[in-house]
């Protein structure tokens, strides 16, 4: 099946206004059914759950339900392996608090240098634990993470390698089976930052064999809320983050300090529905069946601009010129030889085009590549972008560069 792509614009009321939205990965527009679904439960259903009166069973019914529907989205075996907070910078942290206890001094943990800084920083508060980290640093010939190079850095105290699904910054996909399978091997565990993969691809955590994988909902259509996913086994190891009287077997109640923001959760199950109504039918296989359009649709709309790109003089893609679906989610950077990244943007500001310039907290891959204190000019479309809105992105650069 083909992208219905007039039944995709109508489910996003912003895009009714004019302007042409392509800083998708710093935040998407938010689908009409989850705000509905936001409004609706605020509206009817604020209560407390866990109460035996007839609003409080409902509440936690519409909290389950949710729960239910997420963790049909990621491919979670049980829907206790989801838990749900304000970020996924807050989430890992949530994480590394959780973990701590694991962990004795001279163990290791390894970050990249390559991902958004969300799946880097939170992790460092360990340092003072003695906990000791090693830098996986992406390839910078081929802007790939190597296997070679990781095997180099873990060793018997390896506890956990941390790795971005996919660049914020240069669209590449990384191999997180592959990655996967290797860290296992070794004995350790993987931690997966999906924000900037989730929004663009089927996601299914067990048959990545990921430990924690986590995303953002308002960069995947949703509401500004976050989740993550744990095997269900290590979920139970971990400390809780809530009352004392929470126990290690409460999951996922013990990482969700002060409860879950409930009309969020709800909304963000609208998602799911959209996705499903996209793929023509019910469960995984038509989430499937839809990231497959998205996928198809993508690639068009990302190939019009790096074909652009490719031939015209003094630009540097900064990332895989390919615009094949198995490579890339259509994020392009680029830099123009004479024109600063914010001069540009500039321009498309005033045309109604919303792009943006900087490292978008990937700023030690940034610096890795020796991109300039202004970074790159980002382009960050999703399926509801158009050729129609890329070809006036193009006139205006062309505009812009004569």
């Amino acid at each position: 099946m083909s992208l219905d792509i007039e039944f995709v614009r109508s489910q996003f009321p912003a895009l009714e206004t004019g302007w042409a939205f392509f800083d998708n990965a710093g935040g998407s527009q938010v689908l009409r059914p989850v705000a509905e679904r936001v409004a609706d439960y605020m509206l009817t259903t604020s209560v407390q759950t866990g109460a035996s009166y007839g609003p409080s069973v409902k509440a936690s019914e519409l909290l389950a339900q949710a729960r239910d529907r997420i963790a049909t989205f990621v491919g979670a075996a049980r829907p206790e392996e989801v838990f749900f907070g304000p970020s996924t910078t807050v989430l890992v942290r949530f994480l590394a608090t959780a973990m701590a206890n694991q962990l004795t001094a001279g163990d290791e943990i390894i970050v990249t240098n390559f991902d958004h800084e969300s799946n880097i920083g939170p992790w460092l508060i360990l340092k003072q634990r003695g906990i000791v980290f090693r830098v996986w640093e992406i390839d910078p010939k081929t802007l790939m993470p190597s296997l070679d190079t990781l095997d180099a850095l873990m060793s018997v105290r390896t506890r956990l390698v941390c790795v971005t699904h996919a660049s914020n910054l240069i669209g590449s996909i990384n191999p997180i089976r592959q990655i996967a399978d290797f860290v296992h091997a070794r004995g350790a565990r993987i931690c997966v930052d999906g924000v900037a993969y989730a929004p663009h691809r089927t996601l299914d955590v067990q048959e990545l064999d990921v430990d924690y994988y986590v995303f953002s909902f308002y960069k995947t259509y949703g509401p500004h809320y976050a989740v993550m996913y744990g095997r269900h086994e290590l979920l139970l190891e971990l400390d809780g983050l809530y009352h004392y009287f929470y126990g290690k077997d409460k999951v996922p109640g013990k990482l969700e300090p002060g409860n879950p923001c409930y009309e969020l959760v709800w909304g963000a199950a609208g998602i799911v529905d959209y996705l499903e109504a996209l793929g023509r039918g019910k469960g995984r296989h038509a989430i499937e069946s839809a990231f497959d359009q998205i996928a198809a649709h993508e690639a068009e709309i990302g190939e019009r601009l790096l074909s652009w790109l490719r031939v015209r003089n003094g630009v540097r893609i900064v990332g895989d010129q390919n615009s094949q679906a198995a490579f890339r989610v259509p994020t392009i950077s680029f830099t123009v030889d004479g024109h600063a990244p914010q001069d540009i943007v500039a321009r498309t500001d005033q045309a109604k085009i919303g792009v943006r310039h900087g490292d978008f907290h990937s700023r030690r891959l940034a610096e890795a590549l020796g991109l300039s204190p202004s970074g790159v000019i980002r382009v960050s479309m999703v399926h509801y972008n158009t050729i129609v809105e890329v070809d006036r992105l193009i006139n205006v650069l062309d505009q812009s560069l004569s």
